[in-house]
């Protein structure tokens, strides 16, 4: 082997130990990458189904604050009237018609579910209130609505929503009728066991 041919051998081996360095460098690129696409790719998917209400029935009230010494405001009574509405196999209804409450007190009512099928059965609740205006000023602290509910065979249930009327409510609302939705969420049947 002659002088030149081992010189075009160490020629070839450094412009491949070049590229090599060039193509590990690309790699390392791509995977930092790759893993701040991953990284970021969660808090984008999550405003993707808040924006489209995917996956997102009833989200809990993330203004809402336990509030540690509220001021209540015992100049006005805020009349609030419940009402349950069932779309499938049960009885729904609140424990009581209405209740008088003082803007900023907390509040504690009661729904009843009873699951007529001999059968496990998925529901939702889904609120809505009237006049519409008022559901920014109804901040519920705990409610059965925040969760998927699932109802045992004949399966009676009791479930609270505590909640309290901001006082910033505009004077001229004097009563919030506060309506809820129970239907099943998937209606398939199980078996019970």
């Amino acid at each position: 082997m002659s002088r030149q041919d081992d010189q075009a051998g160490q020629s070839e081996e450094a412009t491949s130990r070049g590229l090599n360095r060039v193509m590990f460098r690309k790699l390392v690129v791509v995977a930092v990458l790759m893993f701040g696409f991953g990284y970021a790719l969660i808090p984008v998917y999550r405003k993707i189904c808040e924006v489209t209400g995917v996956n997102f029935l009833t989200p809990k009230d993330v203004t809402v604050e336990a509030p540690a010494n509220t001021q209540i405001d015992k100049t006005r009574t805020i009349t609030v009237e419940f009402d349950g509405n069932a779309q499938g196999p049960w009885r729904f209804r609140p424990t009581v018609a209405s209740m008088q409450v003082h803007p900023g007190e907390m509040t504690q009512v009661t729904y009843e579910v009873v699951n007529t099928q001999p059968r496990n059965v998925d529901a939702q609740a889904i609120p809505s209130y009237a006049p519409l205006q008022s559901a920014a000023f109804f901040k519920k602290v705990e409610c059965f609505c925040f969760t998927q509910q699932t109802l045992g065979p004949n399966q009676a249930k009791q479930m609270p929503v505590v909640f309290y009327i901001d006082p910033k409510l505009p004077k001229e609302v004097t009563t919030i009728t506060l309506s809820y939705t129970f239907f099943e969420i998937n209606g398939k049947a199980k078996t019970a066991g």
